[in-house]
């Protein structure tokens, strides 16, 4: 990969794409035990989209919440990213195979390159991790009002869970990340 973009940088970062809506997820709670914990729920169909990318190595994220997950949002995600990146840094971007990351359509900037996990393998991206955090232990067993009330929690959730750098590479960094980067240089 350096050979193909001298004097640059490669850093390795993870994207994917979470639904949140108003029927929320159920999560484990304490009790005491023998006691029955209820969980709210709701059946409204609400959805918002969560586009996500981390780097590991530095603790950074890009995030974007959209109204919906295609190639158009995908377009205007990697756009923002690129953007992001710093000037002499080229995005070895780690995704999986949604048909919208592999649509002609694609619009991929020049310092990002695409590569894609291997099918049904989600367990190899750090940023399922972010999602199961945020939806554990901040966006679980609760009941939102309406759109507005939903889109807003799961803004306050992203900012609050991605403020600290050192958290995210606590629970992105992954041992397999840094060698495999390396060997790619």
């Amino acid at each position: 990969m350096s050979a193909r973009h001298p004097g640059r940088r490669v850093e390795a970062w993870f994207q994917d794409e979470a639904r949140f809506g108003q029927q929320g997820t159920v999560c484990r709670v304490w009790g005491l035990r023998g006691s029955d914990v209820r969980a709210v729920r709701q059946t409204e169909y609400h959805w918002t989209y969560l586009f996500g990318a981390v780097c590991p190595e530095r603790g950074e994220v890009c995030g974007w919440r959209m109204p919906e997950a295609d190639t158009e949002m995908m377009n205007l995600f990697l756009a923002e990213l690129a953007r992001q990146a710093a000037p002499a840094v080229q995005v070895l971007l780690v995704l999986d195979r949604a048909g919208w990351h592999r649509s002609r359509r694609l619009r991929v900037p020049e310092n990002i390159t695409l590569a894609y996990l291997p099918p049904y393998s989600p367990e190899l991206n750090p940023m399922e991790l972010v999602w199961r955090e945020s939806r554990q232990k901040k966006l679980g067993n609760r009941v939102f009002a309406d759109e507005a009330d939903l889109e807003q929690a799961v803004d306050e959730a992203w900012v609050e869970l991605t403020d600290d750098p050192q958290a995210i590479r606590s629970l992105c960094n992954f041992p397999w990340i840094a060698s495999a980067v390396n060997n790619s240089n």
